[in-house]
């Protein structure tokens, strides 16, 4: 049973990392079609992020009640059941609509699975919380690339968002069977205070770090890049970024049973620190792609140790604990990314693109406080 529902949570990422992507490829589709400028484009998103918080302040009551293996399930199929619904706008206002309830659906999986994740993890008594997030990146590629392969074929992103949504929920129905049940005494409506989330203020602030750095490599790498070389080489930038995460998260938990999760954290912040904080000093593509390499491999493990150590932190009421620093982080997500561009008008990129270099920091520092992932 238990290997079972570790290959259920599993999927379920895999399936979240593809909905996200294909919605992500499609972006540029959607604002040609409603002929929308960058900044308003820009306003329309921040729906998705806003949506997403709000459900992550919210879910754990909803966890409480009914248990993270039936609201996982729910969560799914609501996110595949919406995930056509901005191919459906016709303005900026019924785009930032349609990404509010996408972004509610969004933050509530995310929250969910991941609490059964900590709880996978908790059972197993071993560190399997990183290849989660391995699954994620996995299917963040497969469903970026179906995205690519539907837009260079012409498909418009209604047929292709329906394809997809009715396809991943097929699967979805395969990958929620066998969840792990929730334990009784996390289904007993533990009271949620600013004293019980004190013990977690480090971990969430380990993840705004991280999750910062991240956002500012998705929006920023490529722009950076371009001082350098053309803008097709500049792609090349992120792409190494992920592919160097995505091989991180896979060794991730091999490495957290021989070096331990406070090691690997203060491991993974220094090699971020360093190899970003020396590509931008030396300037030029390839000391910037060697950063870039860095960078993913140091971030890869740290924010899914981190919500592990906040889980088990938090037991039995980890859902508390999985919505706290998930919540801190996406809110470095949504912060990273203009913050970044109001230092580089004020300075330059390259002087900007040094903070998260001084949050890696900052990470590696606070990496004492993870040791409960390890209980």
């Amino acid at each position: 049973m238990l290997r079972s529902a570790r290959i259920s949570v599993a999927a379920v990422f895999l399936v979240h990392g593809m909905i996200v992507s294909n919605w992500l490829a499609r972006i540029p589709a959607v604002q040609a079609d409603l002929g929308l400028r960058s900044g308003v484009l820009g306003l329309a998103l921040l729906g998705a992020s806003g949506g997403a918080f709000a459900a992550i302040v919210g879910i754990p009551r909803v966890l409480v009640r009914f248990g993270s293996a039936r609201v996982t399930t729910w969560s799914s199929f609501a996110l595949c059941a919406v995930l056509p619904l901005p191919a459906l706008s016709r303005g900026a206002p019924s785009l930032a609509a349609a990404l509010v309830v996408y972004g509610v659906c969004a933050g509530a999986m995310d929250v969910a699975m991941n609490t059964q994740a900590v709880d996978v993890e908790r059972a197993y008594r071993r560190p399997v919380m990183v290849a989660f997030h391995a699954l994620f990146s996995l299917g963040g590629m497969i469903g970026a690339a179906m995205g690519g392969l539907a837009a260079a074929g012409g498909i418009a992103p209604l047929p292709h968002l329906i394809t997809v949504a009715a396809l991943l929920a097929v699967a979805t129905g395969f990958a929620t069977r066998r969840l792990l049940p929730d334990e009784p005494e996390a289904l007993a409506l533990p009271k949620m205070s600013l004293r019980s989330l004190r013990p977690l203020v480090a971990f969430g602030v380990i993840s705004f770090c991280i999750l910062f750095g991240e956002g500012a490599m998705a929006d920023w790498g490529a722009v950076y890049l371009t001082t350098y070389t053309g803008q097709g080489t500049a792609a090349a930038g992120y792409a190494v970024f992920s592919l160097t995460m995505a091989t991180g998260r896979l060794a991730g938990d091999w490495l957290r049973v021989r070096l331990g999760s406070v090691n690997l954290v203060r491991l993974g912040g220094v090699l971020a620190a360093l190899g970003l904080g020396l590509g931008l000093l030396a300037g030029g593509v390839a000391p910037a792609l060697v950063g870039y390499a860095c960078a993913g491999a140091g971030f890869s493990t740290i924010f899914p140790i981190a919500l592990s150590a906040a889980g088990h932190r938090a037991f039995p009421a980890s859902q508390n604990g999985v919505a706290t620093v998930t919540g801190i982080g996406y809110v470095a997500l949504v912060a990273g990314p203009p913050v970044i561009g109001l230092l580089a008008d004020l300075v330059t990129l390259r002087v900007a693109l040094g903070v998260p270099v001084v949050l890696s920091v900052v990470a590696a520092l606070l990496a004492g406080s993870v040791r409960d992932a390890d209980a």
